[in-house]
Order: C-alpha cells, then structure tokens, then sequence
C-alpha cells in the first residue's frame, strides 16, 4: 500500500528497454549547473528512450552454480571522523563504529559537503529512515536540507505530512533526487531494477548515491551496467524492517544508542568522504554499532537470509508443525498454535536475544534434550538443502530476477494476505488471550527452528561471510526485529511490513521448506531416527555462540516494543551472555 511506484505494463515496457541499455546512460557526460536545473540530465535520460532497444539476456552461467567455499576477510576503511574499532569475533578481527547519540556532533564534519538529503521513496524503510535523519539532524543543529521525493499523487504524500514534513519539503521525484548532495534511494527494490537509468541521469556530479540494500547492484551485473563514475556510491543497510528503525530509534532518545544494527560498505568514492558519509548516515539512524561489508556480500546475505529463517524459513516452519501437531499428535488447534508461532515468537526468541542459541538447548531437561536434538538432527540437513540452493540461486542473479518478473505481474498478479488460514484465525483468539508467562517450551519446535537457523549461518559461513554480517542477518534481526512483529500481530504483520522483495521471497520460499521438513525431516523422526552425536557436537562448538556473544554486547539492553491487538507486546531483551 506504501508502494510510490506500481507501474503499468506500458510503463514497464519502457522503464525495462532503458534498463537493457543503462551503460550508455552512465557513461554520457553529465554537466552541473549553477541554477540546480535538472533538465540537462532528464534530457539525457529521456534520448535513452528513443534509442533502439539492445536486448541482452541475463547470463545466468557467468557465476558457477555451486560456489566455492572461501573464507571471510575482514573489510578495512578508513575514518577521520568516527573512531574505528577492532573487535574480535570467535577468532576474527573485524572493524566497527559503534553508535550513540553522544556522536551527534561529529555529523556536521560527516556531512561538511551535504546541503540537501533527499529520502526517495515511502515504503517500509523510507519513513523510519526520513523521521530519524531528520530529527538526529535537528538534535545535531545542522543546517542541512531535508527533502522527501515521491511521485505526483502519490497517497504518501499525506502520511509524510503527517509525519511532519511540510509540504514545500515534498517534491517530486526526479526534482528530488537533482537538488540532493545525499540521495537515500529507498523505493521498492522492483522500481530501483527499472528506473535506475533515470535516477542516475537525474543525480547531479558529486553528489551521493544512498542504497539501503544491495539489490541494484546485483540488477545492473544482470544488465551489464556500471554506476557512473561521477558520484559517490555507498550502502547503509539497517538490520531490521522499517518499523523497528523508528520505534527503536525513539527509545534511544531515554537509553543512549538503542536502535538496530546497521551493515555499511563504499562501492564508489568519487569525492573522498564517502566513508564519512556513509558512517554518518548509519549513526543518524540510530545504529549501536555499524560494520563494514561490501554491497555485493550485503546483497546476497540480505536475501538470502529473509527468504530462510528471517521470514519464509520461519513461516515454513511453524505452518508444517501446526500441520504436524493437529493432524499427527491430536492437539488443539489452540495448542498447536502456542507449541509452534507463540513458543518461537515468545520463549525462544526471548532466550536467543538475551543467553543465545545454545542456551535454548542448555535450559532444557534431559529428556527435551534427547528431543530436541532429535528435532535437530532430522531437520538439519533438509533445511540447508533448501538455503544452499537460495543461497546459489540469489548469486548466480537467478533470485533476483525473479523478482523483478514477479513485479511485472503485479497488475495480473498482485500480492494478497498470507495470513487467511485455520492457522492464523486461531492465532487471532490465542494472542488475545496470551499469558506471556503460560507460553511452552516446545522443545521439538525448538529443534527445528534452530536446525534451520544453524544452518542457515553455517551456509553464509561456507560462502565467505564475516560474523557480523552472519550474526545479524541470522539471528539478531530475526530476534531483535522481525520475531516481535510475528508475536504482536501474525505472520503478515512481519512479512507485510518488509520490502516487496522480502515479502515475494518469503511467499515463494515458505512452501518449499514447508515441503522438505514435511517429507523428509518430520518422516525420519517418525521412522525412528536417532539423535546424530556428531551433529550434536558439531552444534555444540559451532564457533557462532562466541560470536554472537560478541555482538550482542555491542548493543544495549532494550526491548523493542510492538503494539499487538490489544495492548503492547515486547520480545527481544537485556543481552545476558
């Protein structure tokens, strides 16, 4: 509903031929002007529109199905403004900025050469991120220009209205993005694949080009297309839905550097701060701490790690167990649903956030244990089936465009409520009824939940990615972020508050893991499989608890909270490892 760019077939037809043909935008010569026009560079954007259409079809080949394990390296930067920190993580030295509130006045060196932001776009991270630039801009009492970029008519213009932006602070679109020394591109991931070619020839020498999500990057290897050599080009990437940015941000105004995580990375550094930009972006939202990634690896952990555990892991989960706990084991439907959504939302997510994953295990007796574990040792391997596959599937480009295809359809084929079933009708009654403290520990739930999250951190482990990026797509934003909405509100208040791109990926991946634990996990445990003692182990001295434990004591001790139906509904904790 927050979409600013569902596009027509027509338009679409245009927006794809210009896609195909961007390397001859991005390498026209762009000139600046001193009244700030953009016309110079809308005319070179719209010639793309009338040039021949060069079809090339996206070389699926080039990357090699099954990668190559490599090992992590940490990412090196360089800041004059932020103190740079080396932690070490199970063995890793990797580089950080922590964040805070106290670090307000170091915006005005981060952002010397910036006049104007423009927040482009309204979805699910463009109002957290606009509300939060602004008001830690105001705290800091810079004298930068805060502007929010939608298309003519769009309905968002009321709702950044009502968010407290004036109207001469909205302006459309392309003005937008020409008059801005930081451009925050935040529009649907499905728009950014097709209007790229625009926005590139709209942005003035110099200026920044802000990604939340290394999506664009993935679209133009895809398309052939390089960034234009005359910006900047830098990543901040919040581990979290949009939702959590804000609410997170505000209780960081009464408990200094309360916020989520955030990934940053500099593609292109055309001016020299790009770094500096990027670390003050990242810390004016409200980040604890920030790490170094590259956009590349932010892009393929990113969706790799909603389409798992994040978002369609999960709902393959918990709708396989109710499936499995009503028809095979005769629980109530009420039952079921507190064995499966309310012990994962609840008990286990309470435990991951504060103790860790292994402390799930830990806490139980030994017969849950031995239960447990058999959970675990069916479930592993099914599951890392599936990840390894959307793991290669989102690197060969394949995932991707199949997300942009889907978009396309979207006037056919829009996206409806995942949330209509049995499942979910009964969900509604049980959340109203909730006694936190009368939620079970299911420790077969448990089992699989966690098989599938060390599985997922083991594939992203396997392909090369360092702990925090690890810890953090895996664990803490499923804990700290995402769990919490599911708690408050179901399955589609979690999913339906994320990108489309999240939100298409969680709905075609769910029913695949649905399928492989149903066929496969759930039938060997009921065939009589026996706990695998090296699996045990292995999961024992998987080196991610230390690095977990490392990450969480970057941050503080702060519950979010989710309003729920009927009141406030909190997941999450003081981190206690």
């Amino acid at each position: 509903p927050h979409d600013d760019f569902r596009l027509s077939r027509k338009t679409h037809n245009i927006f794809a031929m210009a896609s195909r043909i961007a390397s001859q935008i991005v390498s026209a010569p762009f000139v600046a002007h001193k009244n700030g026009t953009n016309k110079a560079r809308l005319s070179a954007a719209k010639s793309a529109f009338n040039a021949p259409m060069q079809a090339k079809a996206v070389n699926l080949t080039s990357n090699s199905r099954v990668q190559s394990v490599t090992m992590a390296a940490a990412v090196e930067f360089t800041t004059k403004v932020f103190e740079k920190e080396a932690v070490v993580m199970a063995g890793e030295t990797e580089y950080i900025v922590r964040g805070g509130r106290t670090l307000f006045p170091l915006l005005s060196d981060a952002f010397k050469n910036i006049k104007t932001i423009g927040v482009i776009g309204w979805g699910s991270q463009g109002p957290a991120q606009a509300q939060n630039m602004r008001d830690s801009i105001e705290a800091a009492g810079l004298d930068i220009s805060m502007k929010v970029g939608l298309r003519a008519g769009s309905k968002s213009v009321a709702e950044a209205e009502a968010c407290g932006f004036k109207p001469e602070a909205i302006g459309e679109v392309f003005d937008v993005i020409a008059e801005s020394d930081l451009v925050m591109l935040l529009i649907s991931d499905g728009a950014q694949a097709l209007m790229y070619p625009r926005i590139l020839a709209a942005m003035k020498p110099g200026a920044t080009l802000g990604l939340s999500h290394g999506f664009l990057l993935g679209i133009m290897k895809n398309d052939g297309a390089e960034f234009r050599k005359d910006i900047n080009v830098v990543l901040v990437a919040p581990k979290g839905m949009g939702p959590s940015v804000r609410r997170l941000y505000e209780q960081g105004k009464e408990v200094n550097g309360a916020g989520i995580n955030a990934s940053f990375a500099v593609h292109q550094d055309f001016t020299g701060d790009a770094t500096e930009i990027a670390l003050g972006w990242s810390v004016a939202l409200g980040s604890p701490f920030t790490f170094a990634t590259t956009l590349e690896m932010e892009y393929r952990s990113d969706i790799y790690g909603e389409r798992g555990i994040l978002l369609g892991g999960v709902h393959g989960i918990v709708e396989s167990l109710y499936t499995r706990y009503t028809t095979q084991l005769g629980m109530s439907k009420e039952d079921a649903f507190k064995n499966t959504v309310e012990c994962i939302t609840g008990p286990i997510t309470k435990i991951i956030s504060t103790q860790g994953i292994d402390a799930v295990y830990k806490g139980l007796n030994a017969a849950d244990k031995k239960i447990f574990m058999t959970a675990y040792s069916a479930s592993y391997m099914p599951s890392k089936d599936i990840l390894m596959e959307c793991y290669e599937d989102v690197h060969s480009g394949a995932e991707l465009r199949s997300v942009t295809d889907a978009v396309a359809r979207f006037d056919k084929f829009p996206m409806l409520k995942i949330d209509q079933t049995e499942m979910w009708k009964v969900g509604e009654d049980v959340r109203a009824k909730r006694v936190e403290s009368e939620i079970p520990m299911n420790p077969f739930t448990a089992g699989v939940y966690i098989a599938m999250m060390i599985a997922q951190i083991d594939v992203l482990r396997e392909k090369g990615h360092n702990y925090s990026e690890v810890c953090n797509e895996s664990i803490i934003e499923a804990v700290d972020s995402l769990n919490p909405y599911m708690h408050a509100r179901g399955v589609a208040f979690m999913v339906d508050n994320c990108s489309h791109t999240a939100r298409l990926g969680s709905r075609k991946w769910a029913p695949r893991f649905h399928y492989n634990l149903m066929q496969r996990a759930y039938t060997a445990v009921d065939a009589g499989a026996e706990v695998d003692p090296e699996m045990e182990a292995k999961f024992l001295s998987n080196t991610v608890h230390n690095a977990m434990a490392v990450c969480s004591s970057l941050r503080p001790s702060v519950d979010i909270s989710v309003g729920a139906e009927g009141g406030k509904s909190t997941a999450g904790g003081a981190r206690n490892y």
